[in-house]
């Protein structure tokens, strides 16, 4: 039996304003898919668990059988490329969201002191960044000796946020002994992340085309449709054989 691992994953809309957070929205919706489809354990705040018309900032914790090794390969700035449904002249619009895949250890050797974090709360907010809870539930954690930032509002009560705040600067934290500099660390992340700038892409969703390129492997698939609705298993398998 394959063993059961927990990440988080943090998607944020980036370069395209209103068509940004729209794509942001539809890449949640085809990981969410795919994670029922597997019957992964997916843990949201409720403010994010309704059909979303759109996404700024979006965190989620999961947890299945070889969770993180299937679905690692997403982390990056992903593009698409299509004709917004506010768009009068038919024009292509180009517009980027990213994806984060952090993984949670359940035993991380990681210690760390209360004196060296800044802890603060906050309302959750909704898809669109309004407020919508009254209550500061959510919490954001600053590692002051790595400068590190983790926050989670996954969690409808504070203390469970802040718990998972805590596995999240854990997770980080390993990361960062492994390997070894903060330096690394800010890279790898970077690598992850980018700074949200279309060049940056790792994969381009070409709707006119009707085709979805990953260019880190340099190769292409033309359903997209059945891809978004959660169909990741061939651009998973194209990741495997190339291990």
């Amino acid at each position: 039996m394959e063993e059961v691992q927990k990440f988080i994953i943090e998607i944020r809309a980036g370069i395209g304003g209103e068509e940004a957070s729209l794509f942001a929205a539809d890449l949640w919706r085809m990981y969410l898919r795919f994670f029922e489809k597997n019957k992964w354990r997916v843990k949201v705040s409720e403010d994010q668990q309704s059909d979303l018309k759109g996404v700024k900032n979006l965190e989620a914790e999961i947890s299945g059988p070889a969770a993180f090794d299937l679905i690692k390969q997403e982390a990056g700035v992903h593009r698409v490329q299509r004709i917004p449904t506010t768009e009068r002249s038919g024009r292509v619009h180009t517009s980027t969201a990213s994806v984060a895949i952090l993984p949670l250890a359940d035993n991380s050797p990681i210690q760390i002191r209360d004196s060296d974090l800044d802890i603060s709360f906050f309302r959750s907010s909704g898809h669109g960044g309004q407020n919508v809870n009254k209550v500061e539930t959510a919490v954001r954690i600053v590692h002051r000796p790595s400068g590190i930032i983790v926050s989670s509002q996954i969690e409808r009560f504070q203390q469970r946020n802040r718990e998972i705040a805590m596995e999240m600067l854990k997770a980080k934290l390993w990361q960062l002994e492994r390997e070894k500099t903060v330096g690394n660390l800010v890279d790898q992340r970077r690598n992850q992340i980018g700074d949200q700038e279309r060049s940056e892409k790792i994969r381009t969703y070409n709707f006119p085309q009707n085709r979805i390129t990953d260019h880190r492997i340099n190769k292409s698939w033309h359903n997209l449709e059945n891809i978004m609705a959660g169909g990741l298993e061939p651009i998973i398998k194209a990741f495997k054989d190339q291990k």
